[in-house]
Protein backbone atom coordinates (compact mmCIF):
# COMPACT_ATOMS: atom_id res chain seq x y z
CA UNK A 1 0.00 0.00 0.00
CA UNK A 2 0.91 3.65 -0.36
CA UNK A 3 2.37 5.43 2.42
CA UNK A 4 0.39 9.09 2.40
CA UNK A 5 1.52 11.78 4.57
CA UNK A 6 -1.60 14.20 5.05
CA UNK A 7 0.25 17.46 5.59
CA UNK A 8 -1.74 19.94 7.59
CA UNK A 9 -1.70 22.88 9.62
CA UNK A 10 0.44 25.95 8.03
CA UNK A 11 2.28 29.18 9.24
CA UNK A 12 -0.72 31.41 9.12
CA UNK A 13 -4.48 31.86 10.51
CA UNK A 14 -5.69 29.81 7.83
CA UNK A 15 -4.64 27.03 9.97
CA UNK A 16 -7.56 26.16 11.86
CA UNK A 17 -9.58 25.28 8.48
CA UNK A 18 -6.40 23.15 7.50
CA UNK A 19 -7.02 21.10 10.08
CA UNK A 20 -10.53 20.23 9.28
CA UNK A 21 -9.22 19.35 5.80
CA UNK A 22 -6.35 17.35 6.70
CA UNK A 23 -8.64 15.46 8.84
CA UNK A 24 -11.32 15.21 6.08
CA UNK A 25 -8.66 13.69 4.18
CA UNK A 26 -7.67 11.08 6.03
CA UNK A 27 -10.46 9.32 6.82
CA UNK A 28 -11.49 9.37 3.47
CA UNK A 29 -8.45 7.64 1.87
CA UNK A 30 -9.28 4.87 1.32
CA UNK A 31 -7.12 1.90 3.31
CA UNK A 32 -7.37 -0.78 0.61
CA UNK A 33 -4.80 1.36 -1.09
CA UNK A 34 -3.64 3.70 1.09
CA UNK A 35 -2.09 3.55 4.58
CA UNK A 36 -2.37 7.63 5.44
CA UNK A 37 0.10 9.16 7.77
CA UNK A 38 -1.63 12.79 9.75
CA UNK A 39 1.44 15.56 9.85
CA UNK A 40 1.44 18.45 11.50
CA UNK A 41 3.16 21.47 9.90
CA UNK A 42 3.55 24.39 12.28
CA UNK A 43 6.25 27.47 12.65
CA UNK A 44 7.80 26.24 15.94
CA UNK A 45 7.35 22.25 15.03
CA UNK A 46 6.51 19.63 11.99
CA UNK A 47 6.00 16.24 13.42
CA UNK A 48 3.90 12.91 12.79
CA UNK A 49 0.52 11.80 15.33
CA UNK A 50 -0.13 8.16 15.43
CA UNK A 51 -3.90 6.55 16.37
CA UNK A 52 -2.51 7.46 19.98
CA UNK A 53 -1.54 10.69 19.19
CA UNK A 54 2.07 10.32 20.08
CA UNK A 55 4.49 12.86 18.04
CA UNK A 56 7.01 12.00 15.90
CA UNK A 57 8.99 14.68 14.96
CA UNK A 58 9.98 15.03 10.88
CA UNK A 59 12.60 15.15 9.71
CA UNK A 60 13.05 18.17 7.77
CA UNK A 61 16.32 16.72 5.89
CA UNK A 62 14.24 14.53 3.57
CA UNK A 63 10.48 14.60 5.45
CA UNK A 64 11.21 11.18 6.92
CA UNK A 65 9.76 10.11 10.46
CA UNK A 66 11.77 7.78 12.50
CA UNK A 67 9.54 4.81 14.43
CA UNK A 68 11.20 2.07 15.31
CA UNK A 69 12.52 2.59 11.91
CA UNK A 70 12.87 4.93 9.11
CA UNK A 71 9.02 5.88 7.15
CA UNK A 72 9.38 7.42 3.80
CA UNK A 73 5.95 8.27 2.27
CA UNK A 74 5.16 7.72 -1.74
CA UNK A 75 2.82 10.91 -1.57
CA UNK A 76 2.60 14.02 0.26
CA UNK A 77 -1.11 15.02 0.19
CA UNK A 78 -1.24 18.95 0.63
CA UNK A 79 -3.80 20.52 2.74
CA UNK A 80 -2.41 23.50 4.04
CA UNK A 81 -4.24 26.88 2.87
CA UNK A 82 -2.16 29.69 3.24
CA UNK A 83 1.87 29.24 3.85
CA UNK A 84 3.56 27.59 3.32
CA UNK A 85 1.33 25.15 1.56
CA UNK A 86 -0.27 27.23 -1.22
CA UNK A 87 2.37 30.09 -1.67
CA UNK A 88 4.57 27.46 -3.30
CA UNK A 89 7.19 26.59 -0.31
CA UNK A 90 6.06 23.48 0.41
CA UNK A 91 6.02 22.31 -3.28
CA UNK A 92 9.26 23.21 -3.98
CA UNK A 93 10.64 21.62 -1.07
CA UNK A 94 8.97 18.21 -2.10
CA UNK A 95 10.23 18.74 -6.18
CA UNK A 96 13.80 19.06 -4.05
CA UNK A 97 13.22 15.92 -2.56
CA UNK A 98 11.76 14.30 -5.43
CA UNK A 99 8.77 13.22 -3.49
CA UNK A 100 5.09 13.17 -5.14
CA UNK A 101 2.41 15.79 -3.70
CA UNK A 102 -0.85 17.18 -4.84
CA UNK A 103 -1.74 20.03 -6.62
CA UNK A 104 0.26 22.17 -8.88
CA UNK A 105 3.63 22.91 -9.01
CA UNK A 106 5.53 25.61 -7.04
CA UNK A 107 5.84 28.37 -9.91
CA UNK A 108 1.75 27.77 -10.45
CA UNK A 109 1.17 28.40 -6.49
CA UNK A 110 3.47 31.34 -6.33
CA UNK A 111 1.24 32.75 -9.27
CA UNK A 112 -2.09 31.95 -7.84
CA UNK A 113 -1.23 32.81 -4.37
CA UNK A 114 -0.16 36.75 -5.36
CA UNK A 115 -3.11 38.04 -6.45
CA UNK A 116 -1.21 41.15 -8.36
CA UNK A 117 0.82 38.29 -10.11
CA UNK A 118 -2.41 35.90 -10.86
CA UNK A 119 -5.17 38.68 -12.21
CA UNK A 120 -2.04 40.84 -14.28
CA UNK A 121 -1.12 37.38 -15.69
CA UNK A 122 -5.20 36.11 -16.32
CA UNK A 123 -5.96 39.51 -17.95
CA UNK A 124 -3.30 38.89 -20.71
CA UNK A 125 -5.37 36.21 -21.97
CA UNK A 126 -8.67 37.94 -21.81
CA UNK A 127 -9.92 37.17 -18.56
CA UNK A 128 -12.24 40.04 -16.71
CA UNK A 129 -10.84 41.38 -13.67
CA UNK A 130 -11.15 44.43 -11.11
CA UNK A 131 -9.23 47.30 -11.66
CA UNK A 132 -6.40 47.60 -8.79
CA UNK A 133 -3.62 48.94 -7.48
CA UNK A 134 -0.15 47.81 -6.16
CA UNK A 135 1.19 49.05 -2.96
CA UNK A 136 4.64 48.11 -1.02
CA UNK A 137 4.94 48.29 2.94
CA UNK A 138 5.98 51.88 3.83
CA UNK A 139 5.71 52.79 0.34
CA UNK A 140 4.14 56.32 0.41
CA UNK A 141 1.03 56.59 -1.57
CA UNK A 142 -1.08 59.23 -2.36
CA UNK A 143 -5.40 58.36 -1.93
CA UNK A 144 -6.74 60.29 -4.42
CA UNK A 145 -4.62 59.01 -7.02
CA UNK A 146 -5.44 55.40 -5.70
CA UNK A 147 -9.14 56.66 -5.45
CA UNK A 148 -8.98 58.07 -9.00
CA UNK A 149 -8.63 54.55 -10.76
CA UNK A 150 -10.18 52.16 -8.30
CA UNK A 151 -12.77 54.21 -7.13
CA UNK A 152 -15.16 53.81 -4.35
CA UNK A 153 -16.58 51.98 -2.47
CA UNK A 154 -12.92 49.46 -3.30
CA UNK A 155 -11.37 46.37 -1.28
CA UNK A 156 -7.90 46.49 0.43
CA UNK A 157 -6.50 43.31 0.53
CA UNK A 158 -3.34 41.69 1.54
CA UNK A 159 -1.81 40.49 -1.17
CA UNK A 160 -0.95 37.09 -0.78
CA UNK A 161 -3.34 35.93 1.78
CA UNK A 162 -6.68 33.35 1.74
CA UNK A 163 -9.57 33.02 3.46
CA UNK A 164 -10.63 36.97 3.15
CA UNK A 165 -7.77 37.59 5.98
CA UNK A 166 -6.90 41.28 6.61
CA UNK A 167 -10.05 42.77 3.55
CA UNK A 168 -11.73 45.51 4.10
CA UNK A 169 -13.89 47.54 2.24
CA UNK A 170 -13.41 51.36 1.99
CA UNK A 171 -16.70 53.67 1.63
CA UNK A 172 -14.64 56.62 2.19
CA UNK A 173 -11.31 58.04 1.69
CA UNK A 174 -10.57 58.84 5.24
CA UNK A 175 -10.92 55.04 6.18
CA UNK A 176 -8.40 54.28 3.10
CA UNK A 177 -5.08 54.59 5.79
CA UNK A 178 -6.53 52.72 8.42
CA UNK A 179 -7.59 49.78 5.90
CA UNK A 180 -4.28 49.64 4.24
CA UNK A 181 -2.10 49.54 7.66
CA UNK A 182 -4.01 46.37 8.61
CA UNK A 183 -3.61 45.13 5.70
CA UNK A 184 0.00 45.50 6.33
CA UNK A 185 0.01 43.68 9.25
CA UNK A 186 -0.79 40.42 7.41
CA UNK A 187 1.36 41.11 3.92
CA UNK A 188 4.25 43.10 3.04
CA UNK A 189 1.93 43.88 -0.18
CA UNK A 190 -1.09 45.20 -0.94
CA UNK A 191 -3.44 45.23 -3.91
CA UNK A 192 -6.31 47.35 -3.63
CA UNK A 193 -8.84 46.73 -6.14
CA UNK A 194 -12.35 48.34 -7.33
CA UNK A 195 -15.65 47.01 -6.05
CA UNK A 196 -17.57 45.27 -8.80
CA UNK A 197 -21.56 44.99 -7.81
CA UNK A 198 -23.23 41.87 -8.88
CA UNK A 199 -23.63 38.09 -8.12
CA UNK A 200 -20.91 36.28 -6.66
CA UNK A 201 -20.40 32.44 -7.41
CA UNK A 202 -17.81 30.20 -6.90
CA UNK A 203 -16.79 26.93 -8.96
CA UNK A 204 -14.99 23.97 -8.36
CA UNK A 205 -12.09 22.79 -10.93
CA UNK A 206 -10.01 19.69 -11.04
CA UNK A 207 -8.59 16.94 -12.99
CA UNK A 208 -9.61 13.78 -12.96
CA UNK A 209 -9.38 10.31 -14.59
CA UNK A 210 -7.27 12.45 -17.29
CA UNK A 211 -10.15 15.23 -17.81
CA UNK A 212 -10.75 18.85 -16.08
CA UNK A 213 -14.14 18.48 -14.73
CA UNK A 214 -16.13 21.33 -14.12
CA UNK A 215 -18.69 21.35 -11.12
CA UNK A 216 -22.03 22.70 -10.22
CA UNK A 217 -21.91 26.67 -9.66
CA UNK A 218 -22.08 28.23 -5.93
CA UNK A 219 -24.14 31.36 -5.61
CA UNK A 220 -22.41 32.97 -2.15
CA UNK A 221 -24.98 35.46 -0.32
CA UNK A 222 -22.91 36.70 2.53
CA UNK A 223 -24.80 38.19 5.78
CA UNK A 224 -21.70 40.30 6.43
CA UNK A 225 -20.70 43.37 3.86
CA UNK A 226 -18.64 40.75 1.73
CA UNK A 227 -17.82 37.01 1.92
CA UNK A 228 -14.91 37.40 4.84
CA UNK A 229 -13.34 35.24 6.93
CA UNK A 230 -16.51 34.81 9.69
CA UNK A 231 -18.93 34.61 6.44
CA UNK A 232 -17.01 31.46 5.25
CA UNK A 233 -16.54 29.50 8.34
CA UNK A 234 -18.86 30.69 10.95
CA UNK A 235 -22.25 30.20 8.96
CA UNK A 236 -22.93 33.83 7.82
CA UNK A 237 -23.20 33.11 4.43
CA UNK A 238 -25.98 31.90 2.34
CA UNK A 239 -24.85 29.08 -0.52
CA UNK A 240 -26.68 27.88 -3.26
CA UNK A 241 -25.77 25.12 -5.13
CA UNK A 242 -26.44 24.42 -8.29
CA UNK A 243 -26.50 28.37 -8.52
CA UNK A 244 -29.49 29.81 -10.11
CA UNK A 245 -28.34 31.22 -13.33
CA UNK A 246 -29.54 31.49 -16.67
CA UNK A 247 -28.16 28.81 -19.02
CA UNK A 248 -26.52 31.42 -20.64
CA UNK A 249 -24.41 33.34 -17.69
CA UNK A 250 -24.36 29.33 -16.41
CA UNK A 251 -21.88 28.50 -19.76
CA UNK A 252 -19.92 32.07 -19.20
CA UNK A 253 -19.17 31.10 -15.72
CA UNK A 254 -17.76 27.35 -16.78
CA UNK A 255 -15.99 27.99 -19.80
CA UNK A 256 -14.41 31.11 -17.59
CA UNK A 257 -13.69 28.46 -15.34
CA UNK A 258 -11.81 25.85 -17.45
CA UNK A 259 -9.95 28.44 -19.16
CA UNK A 260 -9.04 29.65 -16.02
CA UNK A 261 -7.65 26.54 -14.77
CA UNK A 262 -5.89 25.85 -18.02
CA UNK A 263 -4.46 29.12 -18.47
CA UNK A 264 -2.67 28.85 -14.76
CA UNK A 265 -1.32 25.54 -16.16
CA UNK A 266 -3.20 24.11 -12.98
CA UNK A 267 -3.74 19.85 -11.67
CA UNK A 268 -5.32 18.17 -8.81
CA UNK A 269 -8.32 20.53 -7.06
CA UNK A 270 -9.11 24.01 -7.09
CA UNK A 271 -11.92 26.48 -6.45
CA UNK A 272 -12.00 30.01 -7.83
CA UNK A 273 -14.53 33.01 -7.29
CA UNK A 274 -16.54 35.09 -9.54
CA UNK A 275 -18.55 38.20 -9.65
CA UNK A 276 -21.31 38.78 -12.59
CA UNK A 277 -21.42 41.94 -13.60
CA UNK A 278 -23.50 43.11 -16.11
CA UNK A 279 -23.70 39.38 -17.59
CA UNK A 280 -19.95 38.85 -17.47
CA UNK A 281 -18.19 36.91 -15.10
CA UNK A 282 -15.33 38.78 -13.61
CA UNK A 283 -12.15 36.79 -11.97
CA UNK A 284 -11.78 37.51 -8.32
CA UNK A 285 -9.49 34.74 -6.83
CA UNK A 286 -8.46 31.11 -6.91
CA UNK A 287 -7.82 28.40 -4.35
CA UNK A 288 -5.12 25.67 -5.42
CA UNK A 289 -6.09 24.15 -1.88
CA UNK A 290 -9.07 24.52 -1.44
CA UNK A 291 -11.09 24.18 2.02
CA UNK A 292 -12.50 20.87 2.28
CA UNK A 293 -14.24 20.68 5.60
CA UNK A 294 -17.92 19.88 5.98
CA UNK A 295 -18.33 24.03 6.19
CA UNK A 296 -16.37 24.11 2.64
CA UNK A 297 -18.16 24.68 -0.87
CA UNK A 298 -15.97 22.39 -2.75
CA UNK A 299 -17.12 19.08 -1.23
CA UNK A 300 -21.06 20.21 -1.46
CA UNK A 301 -20.11 20.74 -5.20
CA UNK A 302 -18.81 17.28 -5.53
CA UNK A 303 -21.62 15.80 -3.65
CA UNK A 304 -24.33 17.13 -6.61
CA UNK A 305 -22.26 15.26 -9.21
CA UNK A 306 -22.01 12.13 -7.14
CA UNK A 307 -18.31 11.97 -7.13
CA UNK A 308 -17.17 11.52 -3.99
CA UNK A 309 -14.05 12.55 -2.10
CA UNK A 310 -12.66 8.90 -1.71
CA UNK A 311 -12.49 8.93 -5.60
CA UNK A 312 -11.10 12.37 -5.97
CA UNK A 313 -8.73 11.86 -3.66
CA UNK A 314 -7.36 8.62 -5.00
CA UNK A 315 -7.53 10.05 -8.57
CA UNK A 316 -5.06 12.89 -7.63
CA UNK A 317 -2.57 10.69 -5.47
CA UNK A 318 -2.16 8.69 -8.21
CA UNK A 319 -1.84 11.58 -11.33
CA UNK A 320 0.66 13.25 -8.71
CA UNK A 321 2.81 10.59 -8.41
CA UNK A 322 2.53 9.52 -12.26
CA UNK A 323 3.66 13.20 -12.57
CA UNK A 324 6.61 12.93 -10.75
CA UNK A 325 7.93 10.14 -12.24
CA UNK A 326 7.92 11.59 -15.96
Amino acid sequence: MKKIAVVMGGYSKESVVSLKSGKVVYENLCRKEFDPYRIYLFKDKWFMKNEKNKEYPINKQDFTVFRMKKLKFDCVFNAIHGTPGEDGILQAYFELLKIPYTGCNFHHANVTFNKKYCSTFLKHFGINTAESFFLNKNQIFCSKKILNKVGLPCFVKPNRSGSSLGIRKVYEEKDLFDAVQKAFLEDEEIIIESFLKGKEVSVGVFSFKNEVVVLPITEIISQNDFFDFESKYSGKSKEITPAKLSKNIENKIRNTAEKVYNFLNLSGISRAEYIIVNEEPYFLEINTVPGLSEESIFPKQLKIVGISLSDVFKNTIYASIEKMNK
